[in-house]
Formats: C-alpha cells, structure tokens, sequence
C-alpha cells in the first residue's frame, strides 16, 4: 500500500495531573513535526501520506500522550483508501 491515503486519529487520554488538551496537543505536535500533510479539527486530526507512514506517526503520537503523563489512552483511527490516491484537498477544497 503506497498510495496516499487519509487517515484520522482521534486521542483520548485520561489519568495523571495534566489537562486531557495539554495531554492532546502533544500528540499534534507528533503529528505537526512528521512531515505529513495534516489538517487540526475539532475532534481529531486527519493526515495524509502512505498507510506505513501515517501508522508510524500515529503510534508515536499515542507514545507522546503517555511521556506527557497520560495513565490511559483511547485512540480512534478512520482510514481511507482506494485503488488512486486520496487527498484532504479532493474531499474539502471546496470548502
């Protein structure tokens, strides 16, 4: 799997002193510093790339949720793929 594809990832820490946000937003900075074409939304983030970059990205940022003090942590991925490339642009550049 090659092709571009969509991915979203949404992180749900809990336990530990810090504010879920503060927990949250170092999972972004994961995601912000990989390189990938993403896009911040209210309840998840959605990045572009391959299928082995985004997943490698994802588990790092679920890493970094734990290092910034999460005891817990629920992660939701929604994947697109088809047998083209997907982009965040075809779906909402319209928008």
């Amino acid at each position: 799997m090659n092709r571009i594809i969509n991915a979203s990832l949404q992180v749900l820490p809990s336990g530990g002193t810090r504010h879920p946000y503060e927990i949250v937003d170092q999972a972004i900075e994961v995601i912000q510093k990989s390189g990938l074409k993403y896009k911040v939304c209210p309840f998840e983030t959605v990045v572009e790339g391959t299928y082995d970059e985004i997943m490698a990205v994802f588990k790092q940022a679920q890493q970094a949720c734990y290092d910034a003090g999460a005891e817990s942590v629920m992660a939701y991925f929604k994947i697109q793929s088809a047998l083209s490339d997907v982009s965040i642009e075809d779906k909402v550049g319209k928008y």
